[in-house]
């Protein structure tokens, strides 16, 4: 039951109950006070009597057991006939049964949607040479002024002079074959840095000898713009859009914007934007000092999908070594 907890007879108004009680104030003063009947008083102050105030919240009201709960033998010839796919009004009709009752009992097997009986099976696919296919994708983050609240926490009085200082966007974007990263944050996530972001990428893919053939990125509005499509085009890329409303379509991206969040954008204190930035070595190679982040997700990291090998460790990218990739992360 969802009401407002300053109403009556809430665990609010259970507790001043109790306190009148405590007081020395006879049921029939309290229910008077309260607005409630002397024996809802006395139900109360037993409950608390015996329970404490574990007493005075709801309780559920729904029943322990049925009275007559749906036979273990029609409850499975409702399941054999819904994995036949026959409807609810179908089902009742050949039960005997209600409609209501059918659908509880399909619901609480999990078959009340027809996709239930046949999941979409899970599928994975990677492409068989690096450059063959890219993901791009943008996240969108808070600029940073000082230490936040997810390191100090959020303290009652304290006013954030940080509030409303803008955003920055990172960029991402991974080989689906090798999974070598490259990120880069911009100002914004319009047409302009999108294009330029992906000139950004075609040529650190270029400076590890990959050719890029095609780039898959979801439907913003930047992905979707006639100028993106011309780059595409100058650049002889095939542009590839997922499905709307799939993210999982471009699920690599999406996976490595997560282990950035977790091993670099939330992973320490940051005093400010600039650091923040320092930290994952993606402005200039005069960063390469500040413990690179992206450095070692393309040397270090070790994905599952690669047998657990570096992604510089592919046979195709055997004749760069980590040095040359180190000094081409930060582009």
């Amino acid at each position: 039951m969802n009401t407002h907890k300053n109403a009556r007879l809430t665990p609010r108004g259970r507790e001043w109950m109790v306190k009148l009680a405590a007081s020395g104030q006879t049921p029939k003063a309290i229910a008077s006070a309260v607005g409630v009947c002397p024996r809802t008083v006395r139900k109360w102050l037993k409950r608390h009597q015996v329970e404490g105030a574990a007493g005075l919240l709801d309780r559920s009201s729904r029943p322990h057991r049925l009275r007559q709960p749906t036979p273990r033998s029609v409850t499975e010839r409702i399941e054999m006939l819904r994995r036949q796919r026959w409807t609810g009004k179908h089902i009742a009709a050949e039960t005997g049964v209600s409609r209501p009752t059918v659908s509880r009992v399909l619901r609480r097997l999990g078959l009340h949607r027809l996709s239930a009986l046949e999941p979409e099976p899970v599928r994975r696919y990677e492409r068989e040479r690096p450059g063959e296919l890219i993901h791009i994708d943008i996240k969108k983050l808070g600029k940073i002024g000082s230490v936040g609240h997810r390191i100090t926490g959020r303290r009652t009085g304290v006013v954030n002079r940080n509030l409303g200082i803008g955003w920055e966007f990172v960029h991402v974007c991974i080989d689906d074959h090798s999974r070598i990263a490259f990120s880069r944050v911009m100002k914004d996530e319009r047409k302009a840095s999108a294009i330029a972001f992906l000139k950004a990428c075609i040529a650190y893919y270029a400076s590890l000898r990959i050719k890029v053939e095609r780039v898959m990125t979801d439907n913003g509005s930047c992905y979707l713009s006639g100028a993106f499509a011309k780059a595409c085009k100058r650049l002889g890329l095939k542009h590839i859009r997922t499905r709307p409303y799939t993210p999982k379509t471009n699920g690599k991206a999406e996976r490595f914007i997560q282990t950035s969040l977790r091993e670099w954008a939330y992973a320490r204190a940051y005093n400010s934007s600039d650091e923040h930035r320092r930290f994952a070595a993606m402005a200039s190679p005069l960063q390469l000092a500040q413990a690179p982040w992206q450095y070692r997700i393309n040397s270090a990291h070790q994905p599952s999908r690669l047998g657990w090998k570096q992604p510089v460790e592919t046979p195709q990218l055997v004749g760069s070594s980590k040095t040359e990739i180190y000094a081409k992360t930060a582009i």
